[in-house]
């Protein structure tokens, strides 16, 4: 594998298209996220954000690029299901993701525990992996800082309960987890057109991730779609 500093040059300024499709939508299938990941390269995206072990390897044989991998996982009684085990970090380790992404709100966890319970037992034993922390707040972010993570995410924001109704993309996280933090700060969460990424990078992310404006049909059609019985209804 790559150094960690050559795999982070590599996504600097750049785009990161999330390949993921769950067991109930249309386009869930290895095979077809290989060929989103590939149609994402040849448009110019320098990362894939991928999801199981399953996708990841068949992304692995269709595009070189570094994948920052998750496991959805859901466990009773915990709403974090990002990467949310132990079990998943290492299952994406030995299949050699160059970054593994983990849920690093404040949430309880399938354990019982928070991330800054556990988190430090993983980073010992991973010296040589690069950790994603997927943030809602800044409070999360500074603590996954603290913590050892090597990129902070925005991922989450919107998305906890805490942050429910926060207009996305978050533009005064990204820009304060940048002025704060000497860590690439990945912008992730909202991005659904060329003028928000570009203004993502404007605030100075390192690089950003973009998942359903590009690789979920049915999720763009729908905007689409209601954006008509609006203007007939409206």
């Amino acid at each position: 594998m790559k150094r960690k500093e050559e795999i982070l040059k590599s996504i600097e300024r750049e785009l990161i298209v999330s390949c993921q499709a769950l067991p109930e939508e249309p386009l869930h299938s290895p095979y077809i996220m290989a060929r989103m990941a590939y149609a994402a390269m040849l448009g110019g995206a320098k990362g894939i954000r991928a999801n199981s072990i399953d996708d990841i390897r068949e992304i692995k044989k269709a595009v070189n690029l570094p994948i920052i991998g998750i496991i959805k996982q859901v466990y009773d009684e915990s709403n974090v299901f990002i990467t949310p085990t132990r079990k998943e970090i290492h299952l994406l380790y030995q299949e050699g993701v160059e970054i593994i992404a983990i849920d690093a709100t404040n949430r309880i966890r399938p354990d019982g525990k928070v991330i800054s319970e556990v988190f430090p037992a993983i980073r010992e034993q991973y010296r040589n992996q690069l950790f994603m922390a997927d943030c809602s707040t800044y409070d999360e972010a500074k603590q996954a800082y603290e913590l050892g993570f090597d990129c902070l995410g925005t991922t989450l924001s919107g998305y906890t309960t805490y942050t429910q109704g926060t207009k996305l993309p978050d533009g005064e996280l990204i820009a304060n987890l940048v002025r704060d933090f000497p860590i690439p700060i990945i912008a992730e969460g909202g991005i659904w057109t060329p003028e928000e990424l570009k203004g993502v990078f404007e605030l100075g992310a390192y690089s950003a991730v973009v998942g359903t404006a590009i690789t979920r049909p049915m999720d763009i059609t729908k905007r689409f779609v209601k954006a008509v019985k609006f203007d007939l209804e409206g």
